[in-house]
C-alpha cells in the first residue's frame, strides 16, 4: 500500500572524485568532477521517521552543453537546481505520497530554474536526486526493498504529469515487474580511449569480459566511420558475439550529417560488422535540433533519446519523431524512468519501442547500486557501466566506507590491487544482495562525517530579465 510522508531535512554532501583516466565524450573530456550526496529525514505516516540517502556524479557539460557555458558554471547550474529543489520540497508540510510530493514541485522547480537561465535537464537534476534518497527512506521505514516496494507502487505513481497514460497501465506495469538476477555490463569506448593491442577495446583487462559495448562519436561521419572500422576489427578477436550502441552526444549537427553516418553503415564493407552488431544510436544530434527534425527513413537504424529527454512528454514527441528509444538515468528521474518504460511496453506489442540503461559515470556505492537497481526493476537487460572504468574502485572513498560497502555487498564488489572494486561476473553485474536488504539498493549508507557540505552555487539570473 501506498505510504504518505513529509520532509523534515535535506542536506547535500560532496566529495572530490578523480578520474584514472580522461573520459572524452562530446565536446568535454572530464579528468575531475565532484560526488555528491543526498541525506534526507522524512516522517512516514503511522511509521516514525527515516533517513536515505542518494549519490550522484555532477557531470559537467552534459546537463546544459551551451557554448558560452564554462564547466564550472554548468556544475553551478546543478548545484543551483538542487538548491532550488530542497526549498520546494522543505515547503510541504502536510503528509504527501512520495510521488505526490514529486509531481507537486517538478513543475515550479522547471519554472524556477528557468528564471535563472537554467534549462530543464538540469533543473530535473534536483528532484531527481532528493526523489532518490525519499525513497530509500521510505523503504526503510516499510521494511521493504526495492523490488517488493515498487510491485506494490509504494510511491503511489500515476498518471497526472503524463495524460497519454492512465492510472491502471502503471499500476498494472509495476506489478508485473520480476528483478532481473544478472544485467550484463555494456563497456563505454571513449573517444580518447585507446583501441588497439594492450589495454584496447578486446583486452579482457579492460572490458571485464563485456559482450556489449557503447562506442563514442564525434560527429564527423569520416572520423566516425575509420574509427568504428578499427574498433570492429577489435572486437572480431573476442572468442564471443558482441553487440554495439553508438552514442554522439549531440555531436551530429543535422539530418544531412547523420544521413552521411547511416549511409557508411549501410554500404561500407569495413563496417559491416558493426553495422550487424548494432542495436541502436543514441542522441546523435542537439536536443533542440531533435526535437524539430522527424528521422523519416533514418529510423530504420533504431534511433533513441538521451539529452533531449528533459520533461514528461518527451518519449511520446520523439516516438512521434521516429525515434524508438529513450534511455533510463537515475540522475534524469527514477519516477520518468519507469513512466516511459511503462509506455514502452505499452507501446510494443511488435517490440520495436524499448527503454535502454545509461550510465553518466555512475561510481561504486549508492550511485552505480541505485541506477543498477531500477534498470532492473524495468527491464533492463544490459546497461551502460563506467564509472568503474573510468575512476580507480572507490577512488578517494575512506577505505572504511569501502569496506563497509564490500562486506554488506559481496555479490557486487570485490577486492582487487589494494582497492574494492565492482565485480563483473562473466560480463554481468548481480542484483541479489541489492534486493536482500530494506532501502534502495544498499544496507548501508556513505560515512557522512568524511565529506564536505556542497558548495553554494550562485543564483543566475536569466538573460531576459537583465534586458
Amino acid at each position: 500500500m501506498p505510504l504518505r510522508l513529509k520532509v523534515n531535512d535535506i542536506a547535500f554532501f560532496e566529495r572530490p572524485l578523480v578520474f584514472a583516466r580522461p573520459f572524452r565524450f562530446g565536446a568535454v573530456t572530464i579528468t575531475a568532477s565532484t560526488q555528491l550526496f543526498v541525506r534526507v529525514e522524512i516522517e512516514v505516516e503511522g511509521k516514525g521517521r527515516a533517513t536515505g540517502a542518494s549519490a550522484e556524479m555532477l557531470a559537467p557539460k552534459w546537463f546544459d552543453k551551451r557554448p558560452h557555458m564554462t564547466e564550472a558554471q554548468s556544475l553551478d547550474g546543478l548545484r543551483r537546481s538542487l538548491a532550488i529543489a530542497r526549498e520546494f520540497y522543505l515547503a510541504n508540510r502536510s503528509f504527501e505520497t512520495a510521488f505526490g510530493l514529486h509531481a507537486s514541485c517538478i513543475g515550479p522547480q522547471v519554472a524556477a530554474c528557468a528564471a535563472e537561465d537554467i534549462p530543464p535537464l538540469a533543473a530535473g537534476f534536483g528532484p531527481a536526486e532528493i526523489d532518490k534518497a525519499i525513497l530509500d527512506a521510505l523503504l526503510r521505514a516499510a521494511g521493504a526493498n526495492l523490488f517488493d516496494g515498487m510491485t506494490g507502487n509504494i510511491a503511489d505513481i500515476d498518471a497526472r504529469l503524463t495524460p497519454d497514460l492512465d492510472d491502471a497501465a502503471i499500476a498494472r506495469f509495476l506489478a508485473t515487474r520480476k528483478r532481473l538476477d544478472r544485467v550484463a555490463v555494456r563497456h563505454t569506448v571513449g573517444m580518447d580511449d585507446k583501441v588497439e593491442g594492450e589495454g584496447g577495446v578486446a583486452d579482457a583487462g579492460e572490458n571485464a569480459g563485456a559482450r556489449y559495448f557503447k562506442l563514442k562519436l564525434n560527429g564527423d561521419p569520416a572520423h566516425d566511420a575509420a574509427r568504428l572500422a578499427r574498433i570492429g576489427s577489435e572486437l572480431a578477436r573476442l572468442p564471443y558475439a558482441t553487440k554495439v550502441t553508438l552514442d554522439a552526444n549531440e555531436q551530429y549537427a543535422d539530418l544531412a550529417a547523420l544521413g552521411a553516418l547511416v549511409d557508411r553503415l549501410d554500404h561500407d564493407a569495413a563496417l559491416e560488422s558493426i553495422a550487424a552488431s548494432l542495436l541502436y544510436i543514441e542522441q546523435p544530434m542537439p536536443r533542440d535540433i531533435t526535437k524539430a527534425s522527424p528521422l523519416g527513413g533514418l529510423a530504420a537504424r533504431n534511433f533513441i533519446i538521451d539529452e533531449a529527454d528533459d520533461s514528461y512528454d518527451a518519449f511520446p514527441q520523439a516516438r512521434a519523431l521516429g525515434y524508438r528509444g529513450i534511455s533510463s538515468k537515475s540522475c534524469k528521474g527514477i519516477y520518468k524512468s519507469i513512466i516511459n518504460a511503462t509506455r514502452a511496453a505499452a507501446w510494443s506489442a511488435d517490440g520495436r519501442h524499448f527503454i535502454s540503461g545509461e550510465d553518466l559515470t555512475c561510481q561504486a556505492g549508492l550511485g552505480v547500486q541505485q541506477d543498477l537497481a531500477l534498470g532492473a526493476l524495468i527491464g533492463v537487460t544490459h546497461a551502460e557501466r563506467n564509472g568503474h572504468h573510468y575512476v580507480d574502485g572507490f577512488a578517494d572513498t575512506p577505505a572504511d566506507e569501502a569496506d563497509a560497502f564490500l562486506a554488506a555487498h559481496p555479490d557486487l564488489y570485490t577486492r582487487a590491487g589494494g582497492k574494492v572494486r565492482l565485480a563483473i561476473h562473466d560480463g554481468d553485474l548481480l542484483t541479489g544482495s541489492i534486493a536482500a536488504v530494506p532501502g534502495f539498493a544498499s544496507s548501508v549508507h556513505p560515512d557522512w562525517s568524511t565529506m564536505q557540505p556542497l558548495k553554494r552555487p550562485t543564483p543566475r539570473v536569466s538573460q531576459e530579465q537583465t534586458v
